[in-house]
């Protein structure tokens, strides 16, 4: 009697197992359809146009194409992106690490606020962004006159293009921290506290080996961001060859002028460094898989 309930069971758990996989993998035919769909439109749509960046970049050679790179303007537009970055993404890693350790770790009024403020780069158009600081620090903006009275230019120089590109790439590194350190919770920091640690020792020796990847790979996607904005860059730059043109900027002047192969060019160059924050990107994902499948098992 037993031993018949029991083959009964095991009959009608193989059966119920059997469903479950038919209900959850699909059939020969739907999984090529699915993945040939996939490799459709990589190829369409992001493969064929790096390719043609290249091909074209090397159109009339070598010489041309080195000669488009080390080009005047070129070298101050290099140079421009270059500090762009340099200024922008310390002062985001800054924002975006406080900003993330006193979301996750207090309670005050106006939190969800901040969050709200937090994501607003997200949903204004570059361009907009771009038009509220001419609003502001223009000719003819609110401070403007002040800062002409005292020499001081902001939009259509250096400071204004540090002010977009600042506003536009700020949420990344919060954005990344933020949801890891609520994951991780606040009990390793208590600990800390009740033995002893101050708030210092804390972020150091608790709180920042926990969040490093997640750091980087924030730090990561904002870098990508500042050398490759457009949009509020080129309403604030004033386009002032030599002086004011990032290298998206420079590449837009080129294609206009007809220049096409000085444009690839150029454009490569910002293709090589979007493959290059690619394989970053991998390798810090790659890397924070395994810390904490290694946090999960110690």
């Amino acid at each position: 009697m037993a031993g018949g309930i029991a083959t009964a069971l095991g009959a009608k758990s193989i059966r119920g197992n059997q469903r479950i996989n038919n209900a959850t993998t699909e059939s020969p035919w739907v999984r090529r359809l699915i993945i040939g769909t996939g490799l459709f439109y990589f190829t369409i749509f992001l493969l064929l146009p790096l390719g043609a960046v290249f091909v074209e970049a090397f159109r009339k050679g070598v010489d041309a194409y080195l000669a488009a790179l080390v080009e005047p303007d070129a070298m101050s537009a290099i140079k421009l992106t270059l500090i762009t970055a340099l200024v922008s993404v310390p002062l985001n890693l800054v924002f975006g690490v406080s900003a993330a350790w006193a979301i996750t770790k207090f309670n005050f009024p106006g939190k969800r606020f901040l969050i709200t403020l937090i994501d607003l780069p997200f949903s204004v158009s570059p361009v907009i962004a771009g038009l509220i600081f001419v609003l502001v620090f223009g000719a003819q903006g609110w401070f403007g006159s002040w800062f002409l009275d005292n020499d001081i230019k902001i939009i259509f120089a250096v400071p204004g293009i540090l002010l977009a590109t600042i506003f536009v790439t700020f949420p990344f590194v919060a954005r990344e921290l933020i949801p890891l350190m609520e994951a991780q919770g606040k009990e390793e920091e208590e600990a800390a506290i009740v033995l002893g640690a101050r708030g210092w020792q804390v972020f150091r020796y608790v709180t920042l080996p926990n969040i490093l990847w997640g750091v980087i790979y924030g730090v990561v996607l904002c870098n990508a961001r500042a050398m490759g904005e457009f949009g509020a860059v080129s309403v604030v730059s004033g386009h002032i060859r030599g002086e004011t043109n990032s290298l998206p900027l420079h590449v837009e002047i080129l294609y206009n002028e007809y220049n096409f192969a000085a444009a690839f060019a150029v454009a490569s160059l910002l293709a090589v460094l979007a493959l290059l924050t690619l394989l970053i990107k991998t390798y810090v994902e790659w890397k924070a898989a395994q810390v904490n499948a290694q946090h999960k098992e110690d």
